[in-house]
């Protein structure tokens, strides 16, 4: 097995922001469309993570039952129930990135140059990774990166969008803790998990029977596959064998 690093400029989104979402929304599509392939049959299990949403009740009342706000909590539960209740993911098991969130993503020039921590890779149901719709992209283009990764039936979107509200909480509760100087908070992680939550609720746009808005892609940035490299900006990506990068730019 061999792993390759890649220096990618920028900085992480929980210090940042994306100001072009439309082109961030058309990489983070690009790049899971060419992550989310079978994974060979020695790839490793998460323990932690990619079970269906209905395995992970524990989990998200924990985060909820912290931090999720009087006036949304209802809300809250509500898309989480409904994922609990989406059918699971019936395809051959593909490598997921599987901890996506705003520490994890580099940005530069307003949109999406880098995706870092491969660590936690696995291979698994995709909508952990589709749950960065909401998590990672500003409000109103969830449904543009659903068109244009164009592999998520009904039921992925709806177990990738309970998946964000865990996330979101979860992000909530390490910025609660931060503020309260607890070990290993992180105190700017509140405000955007909130943030995040908020686009949670908003949904995507709805005219579909897949909830998709269909939009025509124009300028959408070109994914090349080198080894299991993607990158839209152009540079020398390393190829290697059956890993992704530790560090990838897009």
């Amino acid at each position: 097995m061999a792993l390759s690093m890649t220096w990618v400029p920028g900085e992480p989104l929980d210090h940042g922001s994306i100001s072009r979402g439309a082109h961030a929304a058309d990489t983070l599509a690009g790049f899971l469309r060419v992550l989310h392939v079978e994974a060979p049959a020695e790839a490793p299990i998460a323990t932690d993570r990619g079970a269906h949403p209905r395995n992970c009740t524990d989990g998200f009342e924990n985060f909820f039952q912290a931090v999720a706000p009087d006036d949304i909590a209802a809300d809250v539960r509500a898309v989480w129930e409904d994922a609990v209740a989406a059918d699971a993911w019936e395809g051959p098991p593909v490598w997921v990135h599987g901890d996506l969130h705003p520490a994890n993503v580099v940005v530069s020039d307003g949109t999406l140059s880098g995706i870092v921590d491969f660590g936690d890779m696995f291979a698994g149901d995709p909508a952990w990774d589709l749950a960065a719709a909401w998590v990672l992209l500003p409000a109103g283009t969830a449904s543009r990166f659903f068109d244009m990764y164009a592999h998520a039936d009904e039921a992925a979107i709806r177990r990738a969008r309970g998946l964000a509200a865990m996330k979101s909480l979860f992000l909530m509760l390490m910025g609660q803790n931060g503020d309260r100087g607890l070990p290993g908070g992180k105190p700017n992680w509140g405000p955007v998990g909130r943030a995040a939550l908020d686009r949670v609720l908003k949904g995507v746009l709805t005219r579909t029977s897949l909830n998709f808005f269909s939009i025509s892609v124009e300028d959408h940035a070109a994914v090349h596959l080198r080894g299991f490299i993607p990158t839209t900006r152009g540079g020398d990506a390393k190829a290697h064998s059956r890993m992704p990068p530790v560090a990838s730019r897009l």
